[in-house]
């Protein structure tokens, strides 16, 4: 049986060529971070967490990311050894834009401009 198969069971087919994400978003939609893990343990940022609740070991500007998340295919995530920094993408949440948060001395976030 072959590694490379395109049918069967578990064959994955795609079209060729390349997708776009987050291709609808405009500029104002869109961010860029360097984030530094400042931490003695690598941290994972997952694709739909909103990034100023991200691990605190995590340095970057969280409070120009409020409303925003990593621009990465879903249910993917980018990791952090200790001591490195990247810079990575981020896009604006969409929908209601509440966000219920992940820390548990949080209740919620807000945004200007949301329907209360």
């Amino acid at each position: 049986m072959s590694a490379t198969s395109s049918s069967g069971p578990g064959a994955i087919r795609v079209r060729p060529g390349t997708v776009e994400l987050n291709a609808d978003r405009s500029d104002a939609e869109r961010r860029e971070f360097v984030i530094v893990n400042t931490g003695d343990r690598p941290v994972q940022i997952g694709s739909h967490v909103h990034l100023p609740d991200a691990n605190g070991a995590l340095d970057f500007d969280r409070a120009a990311a409020a409303g925003f998340r990593l621009d990465v295919p879903a249910g993917t995530s980018q990791r952090f050894e200790p001591g490195a920094s990247r810079s990575v993408a981020a896009v604006a949440l969409r929908g209601r834009r509440r966000v219920p948060g992940i820390q548990r001395d949080k209740t919620g976030t807000t945004f200007p401009g949301q329907e209360h």
